[in-house]
C-alpha cells in the first residue's frame, strides 16, 4: 500500500504547521498506522527557513506530550506540489496562495486542514504568532480535530472496497 503523503503549510513554518504536523504524528502513531504516512510541514514564506518552530509552540506542544524541537523551517517549492498527495492550508490566505502558486494539475491537492473539523465551526486556524499562550493552546485544540477528521477521512478511503474494472 503507498504511503499518504501530507504537507501541512502555514505562513512562516514555525507556529501552527510544525504543531499540525507533529500532532498528526501522533494521533496516526495512537492508532498503529503512522508507518502509512509521510508527513512535513513548510511556509510560503521563506523568512525563517532554517529555524527550529517557535518556543512558544515547542513548548505548547510538549504540554501535550509532543516534541517538535527537531523540525526545521522550510518554504514551499514546487516539488512540493508533486511530492504530495495533501498540502493542508492552516487558514483560507495560506489556501488562496497555495492555489495561486499550484500548477492546474495539482490544485486539487489543496485543502484548507480545517475542513476535516467542521465542528470547529471555523476553517482557519488563527496564527498565533502575535499573541500568548491562550493563542497556541487555541490553535492545537483546532488543529488536534482537524487531525483526527483527516486520519479518520483518509483510514475510511483505505477501507472503501476498489470497484473491479475501475
Amino acid at each position: 500500500m503507498a504511503k499518504h503523503r501530507l504537507l501541512f503549510v502555514c505562513l512562516g513554518n514555525i507556529c501552527r504547521s510544525p504543531m499540525a504536523e507533529g500532532v498528526f504524528r501522533r494521533v496516526a502513531e495512537e492508532q498503529g498506522v503512522l508507518d502509512r504516512f509521510e508527513i512535513d510541514s513548510a511556509g510560503l514564506g521563506n523568512w525563517h527557513a532554517g529555524q527550529a518552530p517557535d518556543t512558544r509552540a515547542q513548548q505548547a506542544a510538549g504540554h501535550r506530550g509532543i516534541d517538535i524541537s527537531g523540525q526545521s523551517a522550510r518554504q514551499v517549492t514546487g516539488a512540493d506540489y508533486d511530492r504530495f498527495d495533501l498540502l493542508l492550508a492552516m487558514d483560507s490566505a495560506n489556501y488562496k496562495e497555495l492555489t495561486v502558486l499550484a500548477p492546474e494539475q495539482a490544485r486539487h491537492k489543496i485543502r484548507q486542514f480545517l475542513d476535516f473539523a467542521p465542528q470547529t465551526g471555523t476553517r482557519d486556524v488563527p496564527d498565533p504568532f502575535f499573541g500568548g499562550r491562550e493563542g497556541f493552546d487555541h490553535a492545537l485544540d483546532l488543529i488536534e480535530a482537524a487531525a483526527r477528521g483527516l486520519l479518520a477521512d483518509l483510514l475510511s478511503d483505505e477501507a472503501r472496497p476498489v470497484k473491479k474494472g475501475a
